[in-house]
């Protein structure tokens, strides 16, 4: 099979994402991480945030309000930034010894201040030939709009393209479009993975 294009997502598979953990002190009741984990998941801010449809201080205002917050949106926008840590161990040398063989892009649901943070600080979005934000494009995975989205800006058909993302659902959707998508999380399962693939293993979709 002729692969070309590796296409990563960031939190969870190259990036150290800690919003859950980090949340929870902030809370001005306390909750447990699965129950801050499904809040999350399910709020409209974060979604709303994630795809361009808020600006940073409305999305801070409302997250304040509507979480109970104990601390100011400018306080909850200073911490919010600092949650996505930066490459995960191995990331980057991986990334390296990948290169010269692929092309290397991402695919990330972020927002402004993540992707900011990605750009200017931690240098994350320099490793790609293209790196796609959801923030950037008004949509998120596993919507297939902005799978389309990375395929138009890449030049690639999906037949060409690898995908690793940590959610079963935006893996579920990426090769629902046709690329070969595997779930995993962190560089020691993607390692693995792209092991497994170079030895000639051929299972798509993996859980």
């Amino acid at each position: 099979l002729n692969v070309q294009v590796l296409l990563f997502d960031l939190g969870g598979v190259l990036v150290d994402y800690t919003g859950v953990r980090d949340m929870a002190p902030l809370l001005r009741i306390s909750a447990s991480e699965d129950e801050i984990r499904r809040h999350f998941a399910g709020c409209p801010h974060v979604a709303a945030y994630c795809t361009g449809r808020l600006d940073r201080m409305q999305f801070g205002e409302r997250m304040v309000r509507d979480w109970g917050l104990t601390v100011s949106t400018e306080q909850f926008l200073q911490e919010f930034r600092t949650w996505s840590r930066g490459l995960l161990p191995g990331a980057a040398e991986l990334l390296s010894s990948l290169r010269p063989r692929f092309r290397l892009a991402a695919l990330s649901n972020s927002n402004e201040l993540h992707w900011e943070r990605h750009t200017n600080d931690v240098g994350v979005t320099a490793l790609f030939e293209a790196a796609i934000s959801s923030h950037q494009v008004g949509a998120a995975k596993p919507d297939p709009a902005i799978y389309q989205k990375a395929l138009e800006r890449l030049g690639a058909p999906p037949e060409v393209i690898m995908f690793f993302d940590d959610s079963y659902a935006n893996v579920v959707a990426a090769s629902a479009l046709g690329m070969r998508a595997f779930q995993v999380e962190g560089i020691d399962a993607l390692r693995q993975r792209l092991v497994a693939d170079a030895v000639g293993e051929r299972r798509d979709v993996e859980a």
